[in-house]
């Protein structure tokens, strides 16, 4: 059994066949019909209809006494037909309770432990997970209250059947071939389980979604937010939700590890990780990513025994990984209410007491909406090897996009972003664009704009989209003042070893047509595809625009001209102080974001205008010549 309490595992390669509690080695060749998923727990209500319907009346007159009077006979027949009710009552009940008992007993053990393939792991652990444990539910708690003072909550046995994005946009009949190829690797109906989104049910009929604003209308209010967000029982502190995608990343365990090892506060910390690895294949070359490198009965003070409790993971075939949209998709319905949500990448490491540091910094903002977020600088020689601080004083600044690709497939990418000592101190500074590799907000940011389920093979472009997405939400993006984690770049010294981790791009030819169908769909949203195109535009309210803030305004402010495909140069030249000066002002009084209704601003280029206007008086020169 794997070694992580509260783990929610599925290798989409153990294929269901209506017994949700079977689980199937990788050895074993599932049937082409049969569903990818992972087990459920038996849910704790089932009760035969046989049990219930059970009449023991009993009465059996063929012995009655012919001396006995009238009445004494009667009386007898009325006592012994209420004692055959009372004991057949008293046996169903009896049943009952056995049957609920068992169930929930295995439902709760099917909650917190999972089995990895073909690991063993010793008694003593299970004993010490269980020990570890506190206030582990899957279940919705009857109020808010209660809902904000319950954690960790992990994301087990609540699952849903959903299609698969690279199956489902891909070309119906280059699809029809692979999956003929590949009977009992990947789904033959294209559907596979995935943990369901948290969505409980105290928020009222309507949801969560519709109870913070209903799915972008309208601005959430102060008392919507003040709704959102856990607490540590114990401690008070408010919980942070870290979501790490990897895909055959040797550096995942140590990331995962790093966040425990240098938080000031691990035990506020829940840890999702969405594992896209071969099974195998991979097996020798690293780690899983949320397993101990040493047995805990070897070694118990491993982080990744002590946290276990705090860490869920969700297994996915290396086969079925269609790129980072959908893995992040898998981990943001892996959230459970926490305060705070963070997403990071599987390369990362962290400075001491990258937790506090965080919280102090985002707090600093005085900005409920907003969400601090970067492309992190590099990692070497950035963080002391002894104290674990950060002696790195540069900060980056996202400030830099422009349009790349060609056709269908021409979109916005963010490139190299600048960085550079801080011009702004004592809060972090606004930039106009969000970043997937570093993202902290409040978890109603993992509520309101989830990662869009259909958008296989896409990287470059994804965070345009869930930029300007939160950003017609409300949300305002910011950069640190101080770095509290770094990134490990193929570059300097890790080149060599980075180079070698394999990407999602070797299963592009599994999903044929997939790629263009996804980029489509998110031009096609953000207003940034071309007139008259078709894409798929199922679920738009689940995965579109707010309407806090028109696109267009965003597009106009930062100067990106999506009918020309061509951005305005140097808006870094405005990003830093003039931005702040400019934005800062109209932050609400309410801490809920900056109004944005009253800016009147355009960006332009100057130089680029300085030089037009000279090219301009030059011809006019040479025209009266």
């Amino acid at each position: 059994m794997e070694p992580v309490s509260g783990i929610f595992k599925s290798t989409m390669e153990e294929l269901s066949s209506g017994d949700s509690d079977s689980l199937r080695s990788e050895e074993n060749v599932p049937d082409v019909n049969a569903e990818v998923g992972a087990s459920q727990p038996m849910p704790t209500n089932s009760i035969a209809e046989g049990d219930k319907n059970k009449n023991y009346r009993g009465r059996d007159q063929r012995h009655r006494p012919v001396t006995q009077s009238q009445a004494k006979r009667r009386l007898e027949a009325m006592v012994t037909t209420i004692d055959h009710k009372l004991s057949g009552a008293f046996i169903i009940i009896t049943i009952l309770y056995a049957v609920i008992t068992i169930r929930t007993y295995m439902s709760l053990e099917a909650q917190s432990v999972v089995e990895y393939p073909n690991k063993v792991i010793e008694k003593d652990y299970e004993k010490m997970m269980h020990k570890n444990k506190i206030n582990q539910l899957s279940s919705p708690a009857d109020d808010i209250a209660t809902l904000q003072h319950t954690f960790p909550v992990h994301a087990s046995g609540d699952t849903e059947r959903i299609d698969h994005p690279g199956i489902f946009l891909g070309n119906p009949e280059g699809i029809k071939a692979v999956l003929k190829e590949h009977v009992g690797r990947l789904p033959a109906d294209g559907k596979m389980k995935v943990p369901k989104f948290w969505r409980p049910s105290v928020y009222g009929p309507g949801g969560v979604r519709e109870f913070l604003g209903n799915y972008g209308e309208t601005l959430i209010t102060p008392e919507q937010a003040a709704h959102i967000g856990s607490f540590h029982p114990e401690t008070g502190m408010k919980t942070i939700y870290i979501s790490v995608a990897s895909y055959r990343d040797p550096e995942c365990q140590p990331t995962v590890e790093d966040i425990f090892l240098r938080a000031e506060y691990p035990e506020r910390l829940r840890v999702a990780i969405v594992e896209q690895r071969v099974e195998g294949e991979d097996d020798d070359l690293f780690p899983w990513c949320g397993k101990p490198l040493k047995e805990c009965s070897e070694d118990p003070e491993q982080a990744m025994c002590k946290y276990a409790h705090l860490v869920d993971i969700f297994v996915v075939p290396g086969i079925l990984s269609v790129g980072p949209v959908f893995a992040r998709h898998l981990a943001n319905r892996m959230y459970r209410g926490e305060y705070f949500a963070m997403q990071v990448d599987s390369h990362v490491r962290f400075i001491h007491h990258w937790d506090s540091d965080l919280v102090s910094q985002w707090d600093s903002a005085k900005n409920e909406m907003a969400i601090v977020t970067t492309y992190l600088s590099d990692i070497t020689n950035s963080i002391d090897p002894v104290t674990f601080e950060n002696r790195h004083p540069n900060r980056p600044i996202m400030c830099k996009t422009g349009y790349e690709g060609s056709g269908k497939l021409k979109h916005l990418r963010h490139g190299q972003q600048p960085e550079g000592l801080p011009g702004i101190h004592g809060e972090p500074t606004l930039h106009p664009f969000w970043a997937a590799g570093f993202s902290f907000a409040r978890g109603h940011f993992v509520i309101q704009v989830p990662y869009d389920q259909y958008e296989p093979m896409v990287f470059q472009g994804e965070e345009i989209f869930m930029g300007l997405r939160g950003w017609t939400y409300g949300y305002d993006y910011y950069t640190l003042e101080t770095s509290v984690a770094f990134h490990m770049y193929a570059i300097n010294e890790n080149k060599s070893k980075r180079k070698k981790v394999k990407l999602f791009w070797e299963n592009s030819n599994l999903y044929p047509g997939a790629a263009l169908q996804g980029m489509k769909r998110l031009n096609g949203i953000i207003g940034n595809g071309d007139p008259g195109d078709i894409f798929y535009n199922a679920e738009e309210k689940e995965y579109g625009l707010g309407k806090v803030r028109p696109r267009e305004q965003f597009y106009k402010l930062y100067g990106i001209h999506t009918d020309t495909k061509t951005v305005e140069d140097h808006l870094c030249s405005f990003v830093g102080k003039p931005m702040m000066t400019l934005f800062k002002p109209h932050l609400r009084k309410n801490h809920m974001g900056i109004d944005f209704s009253n800016v009147d601003f355009e960006y332009k280029d100057k130089e680029q205008a300085k030089v037009s206007k000279q090219k301009k008086q030059k011809n006019m020169i040479r025209n009266k010549q």
